[in-house]
């Protein structure tokens, strides 16, 4: 018998309802129902064939242990543990197959050991965005009161954690301010460092049904053509010029006095220093453009952009081309600026809205998953480090010990030589996975979980809305809160939960402001609808309809000159490029999700996109000469990969993917990133090319 089970799709931001066709615990099908509030009936490819790796054979649905952790260990293990160790069952050359119960005791003896030798600041976690948010919350906590460690990082650390950073100062959340669907009730979307087709397939499809209607007009903004960019209007900029270009939109509504006075005099703060600051700016000015080699029509073309901003209802739309970089943060707040100028905030169809990455990277920072925020975005008792300087913490020897929980930090962070390099350095790594991948290949206790489609829990997707996922099948592993709260057991025992909704339920009540009013019960009688936090009798689907969320209630302006520097600063003082020197930006490709370690388990995906590609200019084609190239920096260099001309690729630059970690692309990364927050320049580096030729 066939059963239909609602539930919500895990991979990108957007967060799709979904329904699974399931036969004898086999999932045949994903679909979206008609009526799916998220997903409109469609579904991207991911959503609909990105279900294979559930049954896949390289699944973990085991705990393993490292042989070489237990030689190294025996003789200081405990009696009974010392006992059963001389036991195990052979895995395969490197890993024991473990039983659970020994493993998390395993777990719980080696992090004492190593806290009591070390002290409590040598251990630390990184993860919480690829699953619930009962198991990013139990993870903060088992980090925090369990191990009682201020160290605890996510994903956010490489994607958006500049939009929260831009943010939440100026005007209380870091988060989307409107629904998905006002993009049907709006009149101008800006699009800014997103490849929405690619990235956020279901919400580039309400943008483009509105640009096809007629009901809104587009404007792209990006390093490249992108396919989007066909639906309306396309400015293709400098690489590191997104600071630039939004303060020169500030200063076009300012100097031609396009802003809105009534909204700035009753919501606003700071707003005739930022305007003196903007106008003195030389670079703020759009005639700069015409010193810049190449791009001198975006004098003509941003003022363009930025009076259709100021007298339409408009709507601003961002991915990590603008959080990865330098100036990340910056950069989003003069998105913000923008927003606060024109009053294009705080009602129908209008808005700020962040695309995140991952489905759940906005519940993991709900719920604290980050070093310096407590559940609900509290102060927390010790703020902890970020992600880089825990890598240089476990280079000098002082970080110990780390648990991973779906975050692959040997391969989607940058500076991979030296990444490998400080996880050498560690005592202990513990790893929660579906499959064997770069981080959980280093591990020494290794814990086979549950996937998203094991299991109940909530999702908080890009727009705060709060999706309660079922199991489409039954798995016998565990699920990531089981295995945290079964190793604090064997430490404290304070972890008393029986179900993910007991998790939840101290979960909501921890993240009041947001959470509070949003049972199990509520949930699943939402459950294709979902629920716009924060929720408490009903949900919220705008925000700052009548004051931000700051704690005077005001917006706040925050001014940020931008600096002259690499692509931008050759061209204006008319250096010459070297024959081999190209500027890179990464992104995604729509069958990828991350790190890939799903999607390539999913044949119907990965059979369409097995290795990453780099794109490059047909114009470079001749000055290039070859088929493939090596990619290098001072920092280390990439595989061979094969290179595809196209007319979308300005001269001098290129782009590549970085899906699958035999490309090695982050490898030639370095700790230059956002200054405020540690967001790698993902989106933006120098490097040299070696051609490959035959």
């Amino acid at each position: 018998m066939i059963a239909d089970i609602n539930s919500v799709c895990t991979y990108c931001g957007v967060g799709c309802d979904i329904t699974g066709q399931v036969k004898d615990n086999k999932i045949l099908k994903i679909y979206a129902q008609n009526d799916g509030y998220v997903s409109q009936g469609k579904l991207c490819i991911k959503g609909a064939k990105g279900f294979g790796f559930v049954d896949s054979a390289d699944r973990i649905r085991n705990s393993r242990v490292k042989k070489s952790f237990i030689e190294k260990n025996l003789e200081e293990l405990p009696r009974e543990l010392k006992a059963r160790a001389k036991t195990l069952k052979e895995f395969d050359e490197e890993y024991f197959e473990t039983p659970y119960e020994f493993t998390t005791s395993l777990a719980a003896w080696k992090l004492m050991e190593i806290k009591d030798t070390y002290g409590r600041h040598s251990f630390c976690g990184m993860g919480g965005a690829r699953t619930s948010c009962e198991s990013s919350y139990m993870f903060q906590k088992f980090i925090r009161e369990g191990m009682d460690s201020p160290h605890v990082d996510c994903c956010a650390r490489v994607c958006h954690s500049p939009s929260l950073k831009g943010m939440k100062p100026l005007i209380g959340e870091g988060a989307a301010t409107n629904p998905f669907d006002d993009i049907y009730k709006t009149e101008n979307i800006i699009i800014m460092g997103s490849n929405t087709t690619e990235a956020h397939p279901i919400v580039a499809n309400r943008i483009i049904k509105a640009a096809k209607a007629k009901t809104a007009n587009v404007t792209v903004i990006d390093v490249r053509n992108i396919q989007i960019g066909k639906y309306g209007k396309e400015l293709v900029i400098p690489y590191e010029a997104n600071l630039l270009v939004l303060n020169m939109m500030a200063y076009v509504i300012l100097s031609e006095k396009l802003y809105d006075n009534n909204f700035i005099d009753s919501r606003c703060v700071g707003f005739e220093e930022y305007k003196k600051s903007i106008l003195n700016d030389p670079y703020a000015n759009p005639e700069y453009m015409r010193k810049i080699k190449g791009y001198e029509d975006l004098a003509d073309s941003i003022p363009e952009v930025a009076r259709e901003y100021a007298s339409k209802q408009s709507m601003f739309f961002w991915g990590l081309g603008i959080t990865e970089h330098l100036d990340g943060s910056y950069a989003v707040m003069a998105i913000v600026h923008l927003a606060l100028l024109t009053g294009n905030i705080g009602k129908t169809g209008t808005g700020l809205m962040p695309l995140r990455g991952q489905n759940n990277v906005q519940g993991a920072c709900d719920t604290g998953c980050l070093p310096y925020f407590d559940p609900d975005y509290a102060k927390p008792k010790e703020i902890g480090l970020m992600t880089p300087q825990l890598i240089d913490e476990m280079l000098k020897g002082k970080i110990k010990a780390m648990y991973v929980m779906g975050e692959d930090i040997a391969h989607i962070h940058p500076n991979q030589n030296k990444v490998h390099k400080a996880l050498e350095n560690l005592e202990l790594i513990i790893s929660n996975e579906l499959f064997m991948n770069e981080i959980t290949k280093k591990a020494d206790i290794i814990f086979g979980v549950k996937s998203a489609y094991e299991k109940t829990g909530v999702y908080v997707n890009a727009m705060r809305r709060l999706h309660l996922s079922q199991p489409l099948v039954e798995a016998d592993m565990p699920d990531d809160w089981e295995v945290l709260r079964d190793i604090e057991n064997k430490i404290k025992g304070e972890f008393i939960y029986e179900t993910s909704e007991d998790v939840w339920n101290e979960t909501k009540e921890k993240v009041k402001s947001r959470f509070s009013g949003a049972t199990y019960h509520k949930l699943s009688k939402n459950r294709n609808r979902g629920m716009q936090w924060p929720i408490e009798k009903e949900d919220t689907p705008i925000l700052h309809l009548e004051q931000f969320r700051t704690e005077d209630g005001k917006g706040y302006f925050q001014y940020h000159q931008y600096k002259l520097r690499e692509q931008i600063k050759k061209l204006v003082n008319n250096e010459v490029f070297e024959k081999n020197e190209f500027y890179l930006t990464t992104g995604r490709t729509i069958v990828h999700y991350n790190n890939a370690a799903q999607t390539i388990r999913s044949e119907a995906l990965n059979s369409r996109y097995d290795k990453d590609i780099v794109l490059a200019s047909k114009e470079d084609e001749e000055k290039i000469g070859a088929n493939h190239i090596i990619m290098k920096t001072q920092y280390g260099e990439t595989a061979i990969m094969p290179i595809k001309y196209t007319k979308n690729i300005r001269p001098g630059t290129l782009y590549t993917t970085f899906h699958h970690p035999q490309s090695k692309v982050n490898f030639i990364f370095g700790d230059e990133a956002d200054e405020l927050i540690l967001t790698a320049r993902f989106k933006s580096i120098r490097v040299e090319i070696e051609p490959i030729k035959g």
